[in-house]
């Protein structure tokens, strides 16, 4: 067959628009938020390649609406969040259809997330858009583009950037909710998305001496911002991966959170990473998995954990900040409360992530999960009790989120967790104590 027939046949077969590497020049990528300080990093990364991707920040009923118009209110709750923000910035005038594409992210593995692809161009061929490319970001090498390319040190940046965005996104929790002067903390935060996004560009704070530098500088100037030490309820999140760190998809949990005087923290994406590449040895060991898969994964999470024992190294000199344990560490405490083998949606890490939360003094537990995700309601609702056996003072409120949910009813059954909470502290109102900076440390705070 001629070499011409043979390309003709190969795009007959191919269901979806190519991005192709004229559209890389000329079109704008929009991408579901979904991490807001992560996602700040990942997106210069992929600008100092070349591509202009937009991470879209529209909330509110609008999105909600869209989704719900394209998507059928069948599918989970994070579908109709992340489908409906992107169809929603495709439509609502910001962009040119004609020259905009899609990107998503998704795992590929037992969810419901899976489908998020079909569902995206179905929803585009009936709003009479199925020229608009659609690129996905996955774990299982779904689809090729020729306009698109994941070069390796992209995936290191990518990695890296997971670590820095933990970083920030721990400490940055740990320091607002008590800070003097408002707005200290997240101009700290800014600064350090800008600098790291600037070293990425000529590959610097990736690895060795620079990264344990910016590490170190990071958890010195979150240090040395001004604030009060008073007494808090301090509220775990934990819950599907989406809807735990989404402000779409949360109704903005941690704004309320903040509003009601509390101090909150989210385990970090590395968990959930290294979550995912533990899981195929545990396929193997348990249910006759592939070996190349499992080493593959092996390989993936030791450089992880690499970098995980680099930010609680750092984190160890700081006795003001609560690190979490290493990821083995997690693993140790789901083996008390489930067995490895439960690992579809946040399987076993979910009853991981709540006991270590309570163990660092997060006894009061948010589990945030969209209404019909099946995994998630099976192990958040089925491990409750054996974490209450374990862990007495464990305070657990499970939250759905939907569509077709009140925000008054999530926000009333969470203020009725913080109200247990708040007897048990059994003081309120007690008085802080100012931690003060030296003049030339708060120097270097107002000069951020």
């Amino acid at each position: 067959m001629p070499a011409e027939n043979r390309r003709g046949d190969c795009c007959m077969h191919r269901d979806y628009v190519e991005f192709t590497k004229k559209m890389k020049k000329e079109y704008t990528i929009l991408a579901p938020d979904m991490l807001p300080i992560h996602m700040r990093l990942l997106s210069g990364i992929f600008t100092q390649y070349g591509y202009r991707v937009h991470i879209l920040r529209y909330t509110g009923k609008k999105v909600l609406d869209t989704g719900l118009k394209y998507v059928h209110n069948d599918m989970c709750y994070p579908a109709i969040c992340t489908l409906g923000q992107l169809l929603y910035g495709i439509t609502c005038g910001d962009y040119d259809p004609k020259k905009t594409a899609l990107m998503h992210f998704q795992t590929g593995g037992g969810c419901r997330a899976s489908n998020y692809l079909k569902l995206l161009r179905k929803s585009l061929r009936n709003m009479g858009m199925e020229h608009v490319p659609v690129i996905s970001i996955n774990f299982k090498g779904i689809e090729r583009h020729s306009g698109f390319r994941i070069t390796p040190m992209m995936v290191l940046k990518g990695m890296v950037s997971l670590l820095y965005g933990d970083m920030l996104m721990l400490l940055k929790n740990q320091v607002q909710p008590y800070e003097i002067h408002k707005g200290d903390t997240q101009r700290v935060v800014d600064y350090w998305v800008d600098e790291l996004s600037r070293q990425f560009e000529h590959n610097r704070g990736l690895r060795g001496r620079r990264l344990k530098q910016n590490l170190e500088r990071i958890a010195a100037d979150f240090s040395k911002i001004e604030v009060v030490r008073d007494q808090k309820v301090k509220v775990g999140i934990v819950g599907e991966i989406y809807v735990k760190y989404a402000p779409l998809g949360n109704n903005g949990l941690e704004a309320f959170l903040e509003s009601e005087d509390c101090e909150y923290m989210v385990p970090g994406v590395l968990g959930f990473f290294q979550y995912s590449f533990s899981n195929p040895e545990t396929d193997r060991e348990l249910y006759g998995g592939g070996l190349i898969r499992a080493l593959f994964g092996r390989v993936c999470l030791r450089a992880l954990r690499g970098m995980e024992r680099k930010m609680l190294d750092t984190l160890s000199v700081y006795p003001q900040f609560s690190a979490p344990s290493p990821f083995e560490n997690l693993r140790k405490k789901a083996d008390k409360l489930i067995s490895r083998g439960i690992k579809m949606g946040e399987g076993w890490l979910l009853p991981a992530e709540m006991a270590e939360l309570i163990e660092l003094g997060y006894s009061n537990i948010i589990c945030a999960q969209p209404f019909g995700c099946l995994p998630n309601h099976i192990v958040g609702k089925g491990v409750v009790r054996h974490i209450r056996e374990e862990y007495p003072d464990a305070n657990i409120c499970q939250v759905d989120y939907d569509t077709g949910a009140s925000q008054v009813n999530q926000e009333n059954r969470i203020k009725l967790m913080l109200a247990v909470a708040s007897e048990n502290l059994g003081q309120d109102g007690a008085a802080g104590e100012v931690c003060t900076p030296q003049p030339e440390e708060a120097r270097r705070v107002v000069s951020v």
